[in-house]
Formats: C-alpha cells, structure tokens, sequence
C-alpha cells in the first residue's frame, strides 16, 4: 500500500508570523525617503499619509501646491487640500506669507520630520581608545526653516564696523507730531478704519506724515491714498504696519496735469452755410456755392 499523503501546507519557518505581513527587506543606499512611524502610521485618510510621503520625498524648492500636486495624484483638488489642511493642523506642514526683498509678499511651504519641529537628541561621542578624549564641542542648533542660524559667542568672530549708508539710504528724520501736516495725519489716523490693523503711534505716524504730505501736493486725493495704503495687505504682518506703509510711500507719484491740458483744444468748427444756388446746406469758411453747383458750372472738374 503506498504511503499516505497530505494536502496540508507545509509549516511555517519557525519563528515567522503565521498571518500578517511579511517584510523583505532590502538595504537601500540611495533614492530613498526617511519617514517617521508617527506619519506613515497615522490614522484617518490614506490620501494624508500618501502627500504627506511624496512631499518629504521631494527636493528643495519643488513647487507643492495644490495645482502641482494634482498634476501629480488623481486625486482632485477637494481631496488634496484636505490633506494639507490635516497637515497643517498636525503640524507637520507650515505655510507662512513672506515679504521678499523687492517688496513682493509670497507663500512659503516648510514641511517638518516631526510635528513641533524640535531637533533630534545627539548622541554622545564615543571615548578614543588610542588617546585621552577631546573636550566636547558646543552642540549647533539645529536651523529650522525661515530662521538663520546663531553663532555661539565663544565662536563668534569679530566683524569690522559697518559703514555708513549713504545719505540718501538714510532714514529721514521725522518731524514732531505737533508740526506735521494735519491732512496727513488725518489720512493716517483714518487707516484704521479700513483694516484695524492698521495701528500707528504717535512717533510713526510723524515719521509717515511728510511722505502722505508729498501725495496730497500731487494731488491725489485722501480716499485715493487710502485705497492705495490698504489694497491687497498680507493675512499675516511679519512686522510693524508702519514698514508696510512706508514702502508704499516710496515712491513720490508724478503731479497732476493742469487743468485743460488733459483735452488740448481742437480745431475750429467750420460754419454751416446755405448754398446760393441751391440753397442746400454745407460747411464752408465763405459764402457761396456748394460743390455741386461749381462743378455744374464748370468750376470743378467732373468725378469719374
């Protein structure tokens, strides 16, 4: 009789799981992204986690709005703006409006490893067995995005003085409160109203008055300023309004034409006359015939 044989499965390896996943594992030495459990393993929506990886994956400078990261998922705007806003609560992703050096206010995306942004613990430096151990270094903190790093002072090294800016670089001086333009004080005082931000001391506001004092001399009137200090402000002001303010300010705006120069006169209107021969009507600098008649007497020539 021939031996018995089993359908069964053979057994598991010892000490592998018998349900679950199964990890092979591979040593990856480049093209690859660092993730913590805490975002690969967080719990709610799969779109979240997938964004999530694709943005840490990506090099600095990378565009990631929502427009590029469409081009990029299948998903539709709905869902990918969802997933930054439960990033953004979390605190892995910070969107911050910042003012560029040509005056320009932009959106910059900084994505952190970890949600508070703290830096890692480092660790301690193994003792030399072939000598006696260095003295330990100051640890570096770490820079987070948008800030610059700070030199310790037992490293700092002196810097030669700055020269002076030039004249025309230097912040004018401003005039008391007392003897600025009360028109321009007024306009400034007035700012408030239509963004309540929109706060300045007494010694901004003397410091801003002879600036709205050139404009309302190129007459531009207080409402028009007005508009012009408060269209399209940032959400959020990285500083005082004032700064703001005094950059929109800049710049002295061309004078008002005088008056009548805007429509220069035109020509003189040539009179409307009755023709002598036929008593119709036409335009003519003297009495006489219109054109019909002279050519009809042979004063013009006859058209072809």
């Amino acid at each position: 009789m021939a031996d018995p044989q089993s359908n069964a499965p053979l057994r598991a390896a010892a000490g592998a799981p018998t349900s679950g996943v199964i990890h092979v594992r591979t040593r990856l030495t480049a093209d690859f992204t660092v993730i913590s459990n805490a975002l690969a393993q967080r719990r709610g929506s799969a779109v979240t986690v997938g964004v999530a990886a694709y943005i840490l994956s990506l090099p600095d400078g990378t565009p990631v709005t929502i427009t590029a990261l469409c081009d990029h998922f299948a998903e539709g705007e709905i869902l990918i703006s969802r997933a930054l806003r439960e990033l953004e609560e979390a605190g892995y992703l910070e969107r911050r409006r910042e003012r560029t050096p040509t005056g320009q206010v932009r959106t910059r995306t900084y994505f952190y490893d970890v949600p508070d942004g703290a830096p890692e613990p480092e660790p301690d430096p193994e003792p030399d067995p072939d000598g006696p151990p260095e003295p330990p270094r100051p640890r570096r903190p770490r820079k987070r995005p948008g800030t610059a790093a700070v030199t310790p002072p037992s490293a700092a090294v002196p810097e030669a003085a700055p020269a002076p800016a030039p004249a025309e670089t230097q912040t004018p001086v401003a005039v008391p409160l007392a003897d600025a333009d009360p028109k321009a004080i007024a306009v400034l005082a007035n700012l408030r109203r239509i963004d309540p931000r929109l706060i300045l001391s007494e010694q901004e506001a003397a410091r801003l008055a002879p600036a709205v004092t050139r404009w309302l001399a190129a007459g531009l009137l207080p409402t028009q300023i007005t508009d012009h200090l408060t269209a399209r402000l940032p959400d959020h002001f990285l500083t005082r309004p004032v700064g703001i303010l005094a950059y929109r300010l800049k710049e002295t705006p061309l004078s008002a034409p005088p008056r009548g120069a805007e429509h220069p006169a035109g020509p003189a209107a040539v009179p409307l006359r009755n023709c002598d021969g036929c008593d119709r009507g036409f335009r003519s600098a003297q009495p006489g015939r219109c054109r019909d008649c002279r050519r009809r007497e042979g004063r013009l020539p006859a058209v072809a």
